[in-house]
């Protein structure tokens, strides 16, 4: 079976390719792939290329496909999973399988498993582990945004505090607490926000700090204060750029500081300060990953000692919080839409991911099977000015509150150029 596919040859080395799929084993499962978000750890695989500990050292022979936030329709399956899984149904795939002590993952580490290519065989651990999960929610775009969202789900759940003398941890973060979110308004944090304040435990304060006006303005738009409101949730929204955050933050608190601080970029000055806004049993949860193996930062050991303040770190989220995410989506308790901005085909994969640190916006979606350039939501109602097909697209857009929703990707589906 001919298929097309974005793969990974070797240090920022990659191309869209066509070759062939191999016939599934009777343990194995084909499906298509309509559409994968992508993730700046596919960037961080592409610049270490073998040195990557999920890389295999021999892609220069045999390429990796890249992309692991997908989903799709099962079109055929194996004996072995008839039984549990049927042609037609609707996915989703938790990536992180750590199959038998090895760190193989899709979008890192198989030929003919991965998100950014139009069919794909789904291997027999996927199943064993139970990570290919069915989705009954609306479109497709929501099960690809469910894994970004599990490691959101992820964080919020690795939270942990105490009482005094008490040596159980609670896990989960400070319910009807503080809570700070730093670096707070690019994709990963407006799912965050979104997430938190829909959720059954939440803070009574959440703080978002960002140095980006034009971020904080589109944040403040699709998730206002005055809904959080509504759900007990007193938010703000602080420019980091133009007052002191320290003080601006303290300040929210009356002074008190916070329960649980997330910091969504691996910037040294950040991670400081989210130290030093801990109260006592505060916890610092550092979510972003850093490239750098090095990457270090002060943390107040005395507070540790007498404060008991402390850090936890999550990479990824678990089969759990992956459905959540698709369970919470799929009842439109969450809208993982709010992390998308851009949207392009298969075609712009490759450099997208190549580029991604210089890209500008959220969440860039990916269809597998249409051919378009990689456009901002505002590009594309741009574009609409002249272009039939761009300006029913910009049209549903706004009729969407201005957000990527399933009447789009229905009508992008049917009408954009395949590939």
């Amino acid at each position: 079976m001919e298929v097309k596919g974005v793969r990974l040859h070797g240090p920022l080395t990659v191309s869209m390719d066509t070759f062939e799929l191999p016939e599934i084993r009777d343990d194995e499962i084909l499906a298509s792939v309509v559409s994968n978000s992508l993730c700046m750890s596919t960037y961080k695989a592409a610049k270490l290329g073998e040195k990557h500990r999920r890389v295999p050292n021999n892609i220069s022979t045999n390429p990796i496909v890249t992309g692991h936030e997908f989903a799709g329709e099962i079109i055929k399956v194996g004996s072995k999973w008839a039984d549990h899984f049927k042609p037609g149904q609707k996915y989703a795939i938790q990536p992180a399988l750590n199959w038998q002590g090895k760190p193989d993952s899709p979008g890192y580490s198989y030929e003919f498993f991965g998100g950014n290519m139009t069919y794909t065989v789904i291997p027999n651990e996927v199943m064993e582990l139970g990570c290919l999960l069915k989705y009954d929610g609306e479109g497709y775009f929501n099960a690809s945004l469910a894994e970004p969202m599990s490691c959101i789900i992820g964080a919020y759940n690795a939270q942990y505090h105490r009482e005094f003398g008490v040596y159980q941890h609670k896990m989960g973060i400070e319910h009807g607490g503080n809570m700070a979110i730093l670096a707070g308004v690019g994709p990963m944090g407006l799912g965050a926000i979104d997430y938190i304040i829909n959720n059954e435990k939440r803070p009574k304060k959440l703080a978002v700090v960002d140095i980006s006006e034009e971020r904080l303005a589109r944040a403040q738009a699709i998730l206002p204060v005055e809904v959080a409101a509504e759900k007990g949730v007193e938010l703000v929204y602080i420019d980091g750029s133009a007052v002191n955050d320290y003080e601006a933050l303290m300040a929210f608190t009356d002074g008190e500081g916070y329960d649980d601080v997330f910091v969504y970029a691996p910037v040294r000055p950040l991670l400081e300060l989210g130290d030093k806004l801990l109260k006592f049993d505060g916890c610092l949860n550092f979510f972003a990953g850093p490239i750098d193996e090095a990457f270090s930062a002060e943390f107040n050991y005395y507070n540790v000692h007498y404060k008991q303040t402390h850090i936890v770190g999550t990479t990824g989220g678990n089969t759990d919080d992956m459905i959540e995410s698709l369970d919470k989506t799929a009842k439109k308790l969450i809208n993982p839409a709010v992390m998308v901005t851009h949207i392009g085909g298969l075609n712009s994969a490759a450099d997208a991911i190549v580029n991604m640190p210089n890209l500008t916006g959220g969440k860039k979606l990916i269809y597998t099977t249409v051919e378009m350039p990689l456009l901002s939501l505002d590009e594309i109602a741009e574009l609409g000015k002249s272009d039939p097909i761009y300006a029913e697209l910009s049209r549903l857009v706004e009729a969407g509150g201005g957000l990527w929703n399933v009447k789009a990707e229905a009508y992008l589906l049917e009408h954009m150029k395949k590939i």
